[in-house]
């Protein structure tokens, strides 16, 4: 039993952080230089009292309201966030009876970051394929900012909060996959929030973040890590990824890959060969939205007809965890 991504919506909050915004608030600053180089010009940033399940809501109610699908056809929920409502219970489980979901339907959370999207997609086949489903319904969302303290300007300027909502249904064709994923624990302190979990005090000065950053609970990034396993991992990825599909990067219509930043984005186009007319960065006013990053910004392709129906489009997703994810979809 086949399956297609059937529809995707997005949400983001009203709330808007803007470079002007954080130039007054860290004097002397630049907000030309960090948007020339990491394509950010502003970030949407959810209320105190706005979390990521509330985000999910809303770009799932931009979908059923479209008309695409109705919440009683609705077979499973897999909620992907970050940044849960609670420890427990499952954010899913509040999701299935806010959208009014049939008591029937299946609800799973997961906790992944920038990989969650794909990994999700590859979920959804799976449940399709083996027909515990035929709609399923992917919420990824993520609000980083309620992690970030807000002295830290190195992070505060690469987050926006928003939720996305993918519609995966049974199709005539098998329109996704492949797939091919990846994983390296030992990079996992790179990319951490630690406040709020099981592990004791003393887990955060095993780790030295104390050396590392004037913020040990609230969100840590090793920028330099972080961009150094991307840039060995991805092509790498890449080009054994085609290697197993038997294709070529000419093969490929359009590639989207999770929207981190301008500067890793540019970085990766260059040393895989991408051309710029088939390479989408889209991230000027949302930033880099987590799990959330590629729904968004294949619905962005999409409005713009850059993808058109019948497109292969390579995306990949890959970050905290250290965790990496690629497919090929037929749009």
């Amino acid at each position: 039993m086949p399956a297609q991504i059937k529809a995707i919506e997005y949400y983001l909050p009203d709330n808007i952080l803007n470079n002007e915004m954080i130039e007054e608030i860290y004097k002397p600053w630049s907000s030309q230089k960090v948007e020339n180089i990491i394509g950010i010009r502003s970030r949407h940033i959810a209320d105190m009292d706005e979390t990521a399940s509330d985000l999910g809501y809303m770009a799932a109610m931009k979908l059923f309201n479209s008309g695409v699908v109705s919440p009683a056809q609705i077979d499973f929920l897999l909620f992907c966030t970050e940044t849960p409502d609670y420890p427990l219970p499952p954010s899913a489980c509040i999701l299935q009876d806010r959208l009014n979901l049939p008591k029937t339907t299946g609800a799973l959370d997961y906790n992944l970051g920038c990989s969650g999207f794909i990994y999700g997609l590859g979920l959804s086949q799976g449940l399709i394929v083996t027909e515990q489903a035929k709609n399923v319904l992917l919420i990824t969302s993520d609000t980083y900012s309620k992690h970030i303290h807000s002295d830290d300007k190195s992070v505060r300027t690469l987050f926006g909060d928003g939720g996305a909502a993918t519609l995966i249904s049974i199709s005539d064709e098998d329109c996704i996959g492949p797939f091919q994923h990846g994983t390296d624990g030992s990079g996992f302190s790179n990319l951490i929030v630690t406040k709020g979990t099981a592990r004791s005090p003393n887990f955060i000065r095993n780790l030295n973040l104390s050396k590392k950053t004037k913020f040990p609970d609230n969100l840590y990034m090793n920028g330099s890590a972080l961009f150094n396993f991307t840039i060995q991992t991805v092509p790498h990825t890449v080009e054994k990824f085609l290697q197993k599909i038997n294709s070529k990067l000419e093969d490929v219509d359009f590639f989207v890959f999770h929207q981190a930043n301008k500067y890793i984005l540019e970085h990766l186009r260059q040393k895989i060969g991408i051309p710029k007319e088939r390479f989408f960065v889209d991230i000027s006013d949302t930033g880099n939205t987590v799990s959330a990053s590629i729904p968004i910004a294949l619905k962005k392709a999409s409005t713009l007809d850059l993808i058109k129906k019948g497109d292969r489009i390579l995306t990949i997703g890959f970050g905290v965890g250290y965790s990496w994810s690629i497919t090929i979809l037929t749009w």
